[in-house]
């Protein structure tokens, strides 16, 4: 089989490289120019685990290419993958969808002979049908079916994901699509991966309801821990007791500052924006992205009230990036968490192994550091935003010797809160009950 996959951001490299990994034959499209020069050379835009290796070994064996040629790469495709961005749109949340319309047009005009066209990318209820009437309007004699094809992929652990999902969702009304998306993923369904297919909308919304629960797992545990310093009891005990229960399950119940990344800020607001305008509210995710919002600025909050005097003070902020193995920023918590710190007259030394590039074009007036005890030296707090596997294996007899006070502000509780207090520190974590005082 041969794909055409447009887009070589996250998604679409991500997805382009795993199905060449299964034998088939795939084309990555994007219109910049630069970006396919990187990719042909062997340089990846984005940092992912296990990409790279992935990448190489099929290009090398001739089953992944990369071109600036639409025309030429939906043409001899039997299947089309639209996996260009929709970022929320300014002013009232909704996904912007031009750059899937934009796709839809140019595919219609390339297409020979039947095609299925996929959207990969993650979008509103319905968009299927109005991508299905964008090809019609451009190529009435086209012939095609639309899909619904949401991916579920974790930055850090993509290629785990994509390779061993919990399952694949497809959504069409047509026999003959399904097939053509049975045979793309017969190597999973093979492993026993529940390959379920569904309506368009049903498809469509899968997705905005997946993300938008587990931004809601993650928004509930946040509020208990809140509730766990204020009445003594302890969180990450609190959420093995739940977790324990085989209706909730452990995943997502960990507390932090907040949620973040590509998906879950904007497809909690583009949920929210589809159900008021289908006259069908969704209050509980309307809650939860206030909550996150302001979670952000709590954390910012508190950090301040810890250090006490930040005017002159230096703050060690370790982790930049949303979560870990990652070099991406979108809507992290430090985005805003570290400008207010800024704001109330700190001077913040920062470090994060991988999303440092990133950062200088977002954030300003802070020194970015080396390495974490760069970070560290002559700090008044040392703050950890993102759970780098490596802040969890600092020195910490080097770290006291470095800082000006040892203060530990940890906001995603990687460290034990009894073994980094008896080892001198002032340590807070979060929802720790009484460590937390």
């Amino acid at each position: 089989m041969r794909i055409a996959m447009i887009g070589t951001g996250y998604v679409g490299l991500v997805s382009g490289a795993c199905f060449s990994e299964f034998g088939v034959d795939v084309v990555c499209v994007d219109r910049m120019a630069e970006k396919i020069a990187q990719l042909e050379a062997g340089e990846m835009p984005i940092f992912e685990p296990g990409l790279d290796a992935v990448v190489a070994r099929n290009v090398a064996a001739g089953r992944l290419s990369f071109s600036t040629d639409l025309t030429e790469a939906v043409a001899g495709a039997d299947a089309v993958f639209i996996a260009v961005g929709t970022p929320s749109r300014r002013g009232d949340g909704h996904a912007d969808l031009s750059y899937v319309f934009d796709a839809a047009r140019e595919i219609a005009l390339a297409m020979k002979g039947y095609t299925v066209v996929v959207t990969k990318s993650t979008v509103p209820v319905g968009t299927g049908r109005k991508v299905a009437e964008v090809i019609r309007q451009a190529r009435p004699d086209a012939d095609f079916d639309v899909v619904s094809n949401p991916e579920f992929l974790r930055e850090g652990s993509a290629i785990e994901d994509f390779m061993r999902p919990d399952r694949v969702v497809v959504g069409s009304d047509s026999e003959r699509a399904r097939a053509v998306m049975d045979r793309l993923y017969r190597p999973l369904s093979l492993n026993r991966t529940p390959v379920l297919h569904t309506a368009l909308e049903t498809s469509e919304l899968i997705k905005y309801a997946t993300n938008s629960f587990l931004a809601t797992k993650i928004t509930f545990i946040n509020q208990i821990a809140d509730l766990c310093e204020k009445t003594g009891a302890n969180v990450q005990e609190v959420a093995r007791g739940i977790g324990l229960d085989g209706r909730i399950g452990p995943k997502f119940l960990h507390p932090g500052p907040g949620y973040g990344g590509s998906c879950f800020p904007k497809d909690t607001l583009a949920l929210v924006r589809t159900a008021q305008e289908a006259g069908s509210p969704m209050t509980i995710v309307e809650a939860v992205v206030k909550a996150n919002d302001d979670r952000k600025i709590a954390m910012a909050e508190r950090v301040c009230t810890l250090v006490g005097e930040m005017k002159g003070a230096t703050v060690a902020v370790l982790g930049l990036t949303f979560k870990p193995n990652t070099d991406d920023l979108r809507e992290s918590p430090s985005l805003v968490i570290v400008p207010r710190l800024v704001a109330a007259g700190a001077k913040v030394r920062a470090y994060d192994p991988e999303g440092t590039h990133e950062a200088q074009k977002l954030l300003e007036g802070i020194t970015f550091c080396s390495d974490a005890y760069q970070a560290i030296e002559g700090a008044d707090a040392m703050v950890i935003v993102t759970e780098w596997n490596e802040f969890r294996a600092l020195d910490l007899h080097r770290v006291m010797g470095l800082m000006k006070r040892p203060l530990v502000v940890d906001l995603r509780n990687i460290y034990g809160a009894a073994d980094i207090a008896a080892a001198g520190f002032e340590y807070h974590g979060v929802g720790l009950g009484k460590v937390n005082g």
